[in-house]
């Protein structure tokens, strides 16, 4: 099944109440009294005869044309319209089974090539940082970008842009994490803007440069009054400066009973997208001299796994008692594998296409420690399980292919990339939550053919009426 712990997936549904038009009684005229001789009187029975006949000729003739102007709308409505819709509510609104069986694990199946990827081109996209586009940094190679998540017994719904932007308007979406959270934002802002004609009617809300160390980061869409925000916040926890008392190695420390101060930023949106792991290591904290603290107390001998599984229960406590999920849906996507040659991230070799085998990487303490937190909330939480499938994509990162050449990235993720097939389901979690909007273009122009079909059918009911 899906990995979405106790979610109900709700769609937004408005009905139309059309008022049948009514139909007027037409009463017949009233017998005229002529007085005249009976040659006349044979004439005007001749004469009323044939009127008889074109009055019981006219109803055929309006039901025949009725007929024929239903099938044309009928034909057309079916040509432009009806596939228009059933592709919105079939191929863009949730995910698709291939088996009777029902049961979909998005996560569990396999990488296909697809050449309608990418979706853009990241030179053409200013929210793109430049360290993450490979193509713009010199990479030749291109296959990286053609492959394709392919579960095994669904298909994730085809990214539609048009039908995504309608879903999001006048919202409000919050990624939350490191700079792998960074990335997938900045994917899904380059997604989005393929959809928009007016590209200067997306902005960053404080005039910033998307850059490493900005802890807030704003994108507007103002034709849909929409925002997608990035706060950064790599370990979810306050990190705070060393405390009294401390043993000298003890620089700073991450307080693991106390959620990060930006947090109350965090609270009215619509859209909450966690992600933490990648400074959970000790290049980041120990020999940097950052330590745990619970309280006043400084926990010199906690291991990071127990550490990380502590700081998950501050964020599960907080989300249990400050968001109201009846509104916004909260995701956690797990942790990304790198692919370092070796443990001191020295060497990394990308390769052309995906791997084979995951290489024991398709396995993290940090997305283990992820599920265990979660399923025992008490509020539904969609877990994004993207490590295994990131498993097989050495090829996907940034390489060599930087905006500093020198140092090798086999962290971070190129753009376009794998970001976006997070996005696509990411996208399919929400499209399945939200539905599509009540009334888009295409549906208007639906409920307009429904209303031409009730005109015409109550003209063929008047014609009928009157032939009998």
């Amino acid at each position: 099944m899906v990995n979405n712990f106790s979610r109900s997936t709700s769609f937004n549904r408005r009905a139309l109440n059309a008022e049948s038009p009514r139909v007027l009684n037409v009463s017949s005229p009233k017998a005229l009294n002529v007085l005249s001789a009976k040659p006349l009187c044979f004439t005007s029975s001749r004469v009323y005869h044939r009127l008889g006949w074109v009055s019981r000729l006219f109803p055929v003739l309006i039901l025949i044309g009725a007929l024929i102007s239903f099938i044309i709308l009928l034909h057309g409505g079916y040509i432009y319209v009806l596939p228009s819709l059933s592709q919105a509510f079939y191929g863009h609104g949730v995910l698709k089974f291939n088996d009777s069986s029902n049961v979909c694990d998005i996560f569990d199946g396999s990488w296909v090539i697809d050449d309608d990827y990418p979706f853009y081109n990241a030179s053409d996209c200013p929210f793109a940082e430049q360290g993450f586009n490979c193509l713009g940094n010199g990479r030749k190679d291109t296959d990286y970008l053609k492959w394709k998540w392919k579960p095994k017994n669904c298909d994730i719904p085809r990214f539609n842009v048009h039908n995504v932007l309608e879903m999001l308007r006048d919202k409000r979406i919050v990624f939350v994490g490191d700079s792998m959270s960074r990335t997938q934002w900045e994917s899904l802002i380059c997604l989005l803007m393929t959809g928009v004609e007016d590209k200067k009617s997306v902005y960053e809300v404080n005039g910033n440069k998307i850059t490493k160390r900005i802890r807030f980061l704003g994108v507007r869409f103002t034709s849909f009054n929409f925002t997608i925000e990035f706060f950064r916040s790599v370990f979810l926890v306050q990190h705070g400066w060393m405390p009294r008392h401390a043993p000298k190695r003890v620089r700073s420390t991450l307080k693991l009973d106390k959620l990060d101060d930006v947090s109350n930023e965090w609270i009215n949106a619509d859209v909450l997208i966690f992600n933490t792991g990648q400074w959970w290591v000790p290049g980041k904290l120990f020999e940097t001299g950052c330590y745990f603290q619970v309280g006043n107390s400084v926990k010199l001998g906690m291991s990071i796994p127990a550490a990380f599984k502590m700081a998950l229960g501050t964020w599960a406590s907080w989300v249990e008692n400050t968001i109201d999920t009846n509104r916004t849906l909260v995701f956690f996507r797990t942790f990304e594998p790198s692919h370092w040659s070796e443990k001191s991230r020295r060497f990394c070799n990308v390769t052309q296409n995906p791997l084979l085998e995951t290489e024991g990487r398709d396995r993290s303490i940090f997305s283990e420690t992820i599920f265990e937190v979660i399923k025992n909330m008490t509020v539904p939480i969609t877990v994004l399980q993207v490590t295994s499938m990131s498993a097989f994509r050495r090829d996907a990162h940034v390489g060599g292919w930087s905006d500093n050449p020198m140092v090798p990235d086999c962290s971070h993720w190129c753009l376009p990339g794998l970001p976006d097939i997070w996005n696509e389901i990411f996208l399919s979690y929400l499209l399945a939550d939200y539905g599509l909007p009540a009334v888009n273009g295409k549906q208007c122009e639906f409920i307009l053919f429904l209303i031409s079909l009730l005109q015409l059918l109550s003209f063929v009911m008047y014609a009928v009426h009157s032939l009998i």
